[in-house]
């Protein structure tokens, strides 16, 4: 496949993405794989095999929290990538709710796809991703059957802890009691999704709730958030990709002005 104008890529703290598109904005080629402690040379992989399929010229775009380690032409932030791609998949107002390994992102978007307003969580792991991540791990849980495990769920089980180096022991305690593990592993889901519904309630007024991020693609993680906000949460096609296609759209932009 060929005609890409710009790419972006999107070096997160769990996945590297790398998009192509098109002069109307269309993915054309993409890759995404688990980030490399050496940043430089997989993202010179993962762009030699996008070109490969799209295209050898198109300008480079980056964002993500290894923006800088990137060879590019534009370094970009990731609130605006992350607007940008979310408003290209929906194309009206809303909240978008980013949920990655690192940090979670609520992007409150106007009618032209402007930022409005934004917040994030603080440093501590406890509102991203990684917070399940590490506790399921405990829990030997493995992600792709927390869904299911969480749906047989009869109750949840409260965890209690903000911190979670202290909510893992507090797990470790809840299972030496005896309590099940899919009501545990609800219990996270919860305190998960509560904590980032007092995010979104911080900078949102009203409109759609999006969600995007490889969180997205936890569908537990998806309802407990609709929950916690009483209102629908729409994971936007391809979650993992928003940011890196906001960040080949920017390039695109700047190249065929």
């Amino acid at each position: 496949m060929s005609g890409a104008v710009a790419i972006g890529v999107d070096v997160g703290s769990t996945t590297c993405k790398v998009v192509a598109v098109d002069a109307a904005g269309r993915i054309v080629a993409h890759r995404v794989e688990p980030t490399d402690p050496r940043i430089e040379p997989q993202v010179d992989r993962l762009l030699e095999a996008v070109r490969a399929e799209a295209g050898p010229d198109a300008p480079v775009g980056a964002t993500g929290y290894g923006r800088k380690r990137v060879r590019a032409g534009r370094a970009l932030t990731e609130i605006t990538c992350h607007a940008r791609g979310a408003f290209a998949r929906v194309g009206c107002p809303g909240v978008l709710v980013d949920m990655g390994g690192q940090d979670t992102k609520v992007i409150r978007i106007g009618a032209a796809g402007e930022v409005l307003d934004f917040a994030m969580n603080d440093k501590c792991a406890a509102g991203t991703g990684r917070f399940l991540e590490v506790i399921l791990g405990r829990l030997r849980v493995p992600l792709a059957e927390v869904a299911e495990q969480v749906a047989r769920a009869a109750r949840a089980v409260p965890v209690s802890s903000t911190c979670t180096v202290f909510a893992e022991s507090e797990v470790i305690s809840l299972v030496a009691s005896g309590e099940p593990l899919e009501g545990i592993a609800k219990g996270l889901h919860q305190a998960l999704a509560s904590r980032v519904a007092a995010l979104v309630r911080s900078a949102a007024g009203g409109g759609e709730v999006f969600m995007s991020g490889g969180v997205a693609l936890n569908t537990a993680m998806v309802a407990a958030l609709g929950e916690a906000l009483r209102r629908p949460v729409r994971v936007l096609p391809e979650p993992q990709l928003v940011g890196a296609l906001g960040a080949a759209l920017s390039c695109a932009a700047v190249h065929l002005a």
